[in-house]
């Protein structure tokens, strides 16, 4: 059977095989941050909902809910962040095409 996919290989060239990417610097520009803007904003979702669990559950202990909300707003802030970042990055490509 591997004897097979060899020859197979073999008779392939590189520029028989078209695989999908990015057709310029704009694209790849794009198919690169707009998946770590995405995950960026997951995990700061994360961090507020976690941060709000933990806020809830404090009983009032003043340490917890100080640690609580700096992680709220240290995850607000880190998401204004990535969602001007996303921003200017489409306003720039915008204004290269």
């Amino acid at each position: 059977m591997n004897y097979y996919l060899l020859q197979f290989a073999a008779l392939i060239s590189k520029s028989e095989i078209n695989l999908p990417g990015p057709t310029s610097d704009r694209g790849l520009i794009k198919s690169v941050l707009l998946p770590v803007y995405f995950w960026a904003g997951v995990l700061a979702v994360v961090i507020i909902i976690v941060s709000g669990f933990l806020y809830v559950t404090s009983n009032g202990s003043a340490q917890q809910v100080a640690r609580a909300k700096n992680a709220i707003i240290g995850a607000v802030v880190g998401l204004v962040v990535v969602l001007m970042a996303f921003g200017i990055t489409t306003m720039v490509l915008g204004a290269v095409s």
